[in-house]
């Protein structure tokens, strides 16, 4: 696993509430050591990552849940309604038995709800039982995982880096999102790098600007100021992915737009989000260590960055349109309307439907043959 991987996967062992103190004084040691500034995406990387308070170092019990009564933060697809393994499952049968592999590879698997509700139906679908992985770095999630799993304990194995060669079915929900992101701020017409400093006498981090050659990659029409992100981290994620997967199929969900839409001249403040408690806000310098810091994913990038290690793009399409050409409304209308709602949420444009998208990928071997069932319908990988 290269370095970018590693620190954009890595948490610690630790866990209990989130607390900020111990994060913001590692943050303060690393821009003194850095001569007071720091590029976002390696502030980033210490509020979510590091071993000592940050987001998902401290808070691996209480991140993924239903709602602020129960003291998590975000829900995610697998939470919402089991339904989305399920259907998910079909999508990886079909790409098993294509690609003739039999092992999933997750990535950054939570609360291990995705792999019991693919385990479970995956074993419904008269294959033989495949072998489950579980990237995970983190030992309070690996226990949550295991406890989770504890009925196929011996198929499901953690992992705490990629191998040098995959042979399987690789998957990642809202993985990519989480990867430090770098800031670029054009202000009358000058391009600049944003980062982080220390304001002593306000005693907070403030942000800070600077020069750089760096550019969104495409050209942004105006001349207006503008903030945007870039993703060399997760692009360069995907690129040790497609360098190790040999056969198989890769599998990306997560919300975010194609190139054009993502730098639209009128998306002036970029993606950049934070969540505490079911609740947004766009300030990622305060409360450092207790709350996510996301950005949406340039999946023109991603598209990319995969070719470039010569995977091929099996398709791109919106969440609601994969799950609804894998079988979401099959025996919808017999299910308790509790499940209905929870399982439409998932497809709805105002819900999850729309902005949440998935690519799929291959490498050249992998991808002849077969048209994978989640994009036979309303592809969208032209746009990319």
């Amino acid at each position: 696993m290269s370095l970018l991987v590693h620190t954009a996967l890595a948490v610690d062992s630790n866990s209990g509430g989130h607390t900020a103190a111990p994060v913001v004084s590692v943050v303060r040691d690393a821009l003194a050591e850095s001569g007071g500034w720091l590029p976002f995406d390696r502030f980033m990387a210490l509020a979510l990552y590091h071993p000592q308070g940050g987001y998902y170092a401290s808070g691996a019990h209480g991140i993924f849940g239903h709602g602020p009564s129960d003291g998590s933060d975000f829900v995610t697809a697998p939470l919402v309604s089991p339904r989305f393994g399920q259907v998910l499952a079909r999508q990886v049968a079909q790409a098993l038995q294509a690609t003739a592999v039999q092992d999933v590879w997750e990535f950054g698997a939570g609360t291990g709800a995705l792999a019991a509700q693919l385990i479970d139906t995956l074993d419904t679908l008269g294959l033989p039982p495949p072998r489950y992985h579980i990237v995970e770095l983190s030992a309070p999630l690996r226990q949550r995982q295991a406890q989770r799993l504890a009925r196929w304990a011996d198929r499901v194995h953690w992992h705490d880096r990629l191998p040098q060669v995959i042979e399987g079915v690789v998957l990642g929900n809202e993985v990519l999102d989480a990867m430090p992101v770098k800031l670029l701020h054009r202000v009358d017409g000058v391009w600049h790098e944003r980062g982080v400093a220390w304001d002593e006498g306000a005693g907070r981090f403030v942000w800070q600007d600077r020069a750089t050659d760096l550019r969104p990659p495409c050209v942004l029409d105006g001349e207006h100021d503008y903030l945007t992100e870039i993703h060399p981290q997760a692009e360069a994620f995907v690129r040790t992915v497609g360098e190790r997967l040999r056969h198989g199929a890769a599998f990306f969900i997560d919300y975010g737009f194609p190139e054009r839409e993502y730098y639209h001249p009128q998306r002036i403040m970029g993606t950049l989000m934070c969540h505490r408690a079911h609740r947004a806000d766009a300030d990622p310098l305060t409360d450092v260590g207790a709350k996510d810091i996301t950005a949406h994913v340039n999946f023109t990038g991603i598209a990319l960055a995969a070719q470039q290690t010569g995977l091929e793009v099996l398709g791109y399409t919106s969440q609601g349109r994969f799950l609804l050409n894998a079988g979401l409304l099959d025996g919808l209308d017999d299910a308790p309307l509790p499940e209905r709602v929870a399982a439409l949420k998932l497809v709805h444009e105002h819900e999850m439907g729309e902005l949440f998208k998935v690519i799929g990928l291959a490498p050249p071997a992998s991808s002849r043959g077969w048209v994978p069932m989640g994009f036979a319908h309303g592809d969208r990988t032209h746009t990319l």
